[in-house]
């Protein structure tokens, strides 16, 4: 660096050609500096006087022990005269105390250059400590995440956008009976059983990606590698967000990218039998609250005729020989809510509904 960069540089004389260069370095984030071989500094601006708590003017012509601890001071001034004695640029990272207090770290380049006839060094860092610890934060909470993935005992996946597995839970790869490295890559609505409830839950998924909701708690047939189902209750929110589409001209429609699956209970696994009609899911309903033939009759005006014949032919259907057995087999199968009172379809939308 010659004489007249310097003074561009540094300010201190009529600006050159460099001073456009100049100004950009001066305001620069990244924090500059050039040190003679003493260790004074003859330029500095604001990014790297900011390290410090002060101005550039109360950094220019003071040496280093002026402004860092004697240890870190005696460090520096080794590594300056390594950079002078090799001539070549040293990759550096740098810690410091911030002005409030805290540590802080930067990672640069030490390299040197000439003035008036003298090889001086020069240095230029970029503060990292903000993304430092962001990069700790994430990843401290990225293997929370995975902590409550493998060890909470619950089936739960990340699934992509358009419905792929992204990562999987080995109690979601033991309801399916696969792997987990087989889950993974699958499409979800490989996953699902053909159920008359299937378009509400495509439609609440669509909310999902469109981010018009961010949680939704519904429920799905899911159909294992041997062809068993099972009701499960799902729990699904969208994290993460992407700009795609248009929702009019000039403005951008946000996506999420990704949503989690959770699946907080479950049917028994059984083999697919016809959906039940909302009249026997009434009358299963009806039986688990306690009512009798001639009750439930009363209550649906049926005959009991028929009424007889629903329990007849949903005995059948879930294997159940007698009316307890039957209740029974409604709740561990999916088809009432276990956690609703009085007795519910567990596919209602409302708490409420009793279909």
């Amino acid at each position: 660096m010659d004489d007249s960069t310097f003074k561009a540089l540094s300010r201190t004389g009529t600006p050159g050609r460099y001073a456009a260069f100049a100004d950009l370095v001066d305001l620069a984030p990244a924090a500059a500096f050039i040190r003679d071989s003493d260790g004074c500094y003859l330029w500095a601006n604001h990014a790297y006087a900011h390290l410090y708590g002060t101005v550039p003017e109360h950094v220019i012509g003071k040496y280093i022990e002026d402004l860092d601890e004697p240890a870190e001071a005696e460090q520096f001034r080794a590594l300056d005269q390594e950079i002078l004695s090799r001539g070549t640029p040293v990759r550096h990272t740098l810690g410091y105390r911030r002005p409030d207090g805290s540590a802080g770290r930067a990672v640069g380049h030490r390299f040197p250059v000439r003035e008036n006839a003298r090889t001086c060094v020069a240095g230029i860092y970029v503060d990292v400590t903000d993304h430092l610890r962001a990069t700790v934060q994430w990843q401290e909470a990225e293997e929370n995440l995975q902590a409550l993935r493998d060890h909470s005992g619950l089936p739960c996946a990340l699934l992509s956008a358009n419905g792929r597995v992204v990562e999987a839970s080995a109690a979601a790869a033991e309801l399916f009976q696969v792997s987990p490295h087989d889950l993974v890559g699958r499409r979800a609505h490989t996953l699902l059983a053909p159920a008359p409830d299937l378009d509400r839950l495509h439609a609440r998924w669509n909310g999902l990606i469109s981010r018009r909701t961010r949680r939704v708690e519904t429920s799905a047939v899911l159909v294992d590698a041997h062809g068993l189902q099972r009701r499960a209750q799902l729990h699904l929110t969208s994290i993460g967000h992407s700009s795609g589409g248009h929702a009019s001209v000039g403005h951008s429609m946000s996506r999420a990218r990704h949503v989690w699956a959770v699946v907080t209970h479950q049917s028994l696994a059984h083999e697919a039998h016809p959906a039940l009609t909302a009249a026997q899911i009434r009358i299963l309903s009806l039986l688990a609250e306690g009512s009798s033939n001639g009750d439930i009759a009363t209550s649906l005006h049926l005959s009991r005729q028929t009424v007889d014949y629903h329990l007849s032919r949903l005995r059948h259907l879930l294997g159940a020989a007698t009316r307890p057995a039957l209740v029974a087999r409604a709740y561990v199968l999916g088809i009432l809510a276990p956690r609703a009172w009085p007795p519910r379809s567990a596919t209602a939308a409302h708490p409420l509904s009793t279909v």
